[in-house]
C-alpha cells in the first residue's frame, strides 16, 4: 500500500506537461484522472491548439479542417521520482454533425519516439502516438488534417473529443520509477470547458 500511495502521489506533477509559447489562438484545459496500483489522482492539463477551416462551404463540397497542437515537454522528474516515458497517447476528434468523413492525414510533429497514425474509429478521428516519449524530452504532436464532405445545410462545428472520465478524449500512460520499479500510470480525460475550434456555415 505504501508503494501504491507514493506512486499515486507522483502522478500529478508527472502529467502536467509544460506548454511552450505558440501562436495557438486557444488554450484547452483537460480534466484528467491517472490511476496506478489501485490509487487515483485528478489534475488538469492545459494544451494550446491552433485550428482552421473555411468560414463557408457549399452543400456537398469538401471542407478541410486542420488541428495543430502546440509543442510540449515531458518532465524528467516529478515528486522526486524519475519520469521514464510517456506512451500510448490517443487524441480523439469527433466527426462534426452536418458532415461526412472523407479522409485524414498527418504532417509535422517531432520527438514522438515512434510513428504516429490517424484513423477513423467509429465516429471519431483518432490520432495515435505509440511513443515512447522519454522523460525530459521536447515533443510536438503532428498537425491533423481532416477532409469532410459538407451536408445539405447548417454548420460544421469542430471540437475536441471527450465528455467525461468514462468517455475520454485524451488517454496515455506515464511510466514513473518508484523505489527502482517502473509503475504504469494510465491517464484519461476530457476538455472542460470544451471550446469550439472551428465553424463552417453551409450555404
Amino acid at each position: 500500500m505504501k508503494l501504491a500511495a507514493i506512486a499515486a502521489a507522483a502522478l500529478v506533477p508527472v502529467l502536467l506537461f509544460t506548454t511552450n509559447a505558440s501562436a495557438a489562438p486557444q488554450t484547452v484545459t483537460y480534466k484528467l484522472r491517472a490511476s496506478a496500483a489501485g490509487q487515483s489522482s485528478d489534475f488538469t492539463l492545459d494544451q494550446g491548439v491552433d485550428a482552421s477551416a473555411p468560414a463557408t462551404a457549399a452543400p456537398g463540397s469538401a471542407v478541410v479542417v486542420t488541428i495543430d497542437p502546440a509543442p510540449n515537454t515531458i518532465p524528467s522528474e516529478a515528486g522526486g521520482r524519475q519520469v521514464r516515458e510517456i506512451k500510448g497517447l490517443a487524441l480523439r476528434l469527433p466527426v462534426p454533425a452536418n458532415s461526412t468523413f472523407t479522409s485524414a492525414s498527418l504532417s509535422g510533429g517531432s520527438g514522438l519516439g515512434g510513428t504516429p497514425t490517424v484513423a477513423l474509429r467509429g465516429t471519431d478521428v483518432v490520432l495515435s502516438v505509440p511513443g515512447p516519449i522519454k522523460g525530459g524530452a521536447n515533443f510536438e504532436l503532428p498537425t491533423v488534417t481532416i477532409t469532410l464532405a459538407a451536408g445539405a445545410s447548417g454548420a460544421i462545428t469542430t471540437k475536441l473529443g471527450g465528455t467525461s472520465y468514462d468517455a475520454p478524449g485524451l488517454t496515455f500512460t506515464a511510466v514513473v520509477t518508484v523505489f527502482g520499479f517502473p509503475i504504469d500510470a494510465a491517464a484519461k480525460g476530457y476538455p472542460d470547458p470544451s471550446p469550439v475550434l472551428t465553424t463552417t456555415t453551409i450555404g
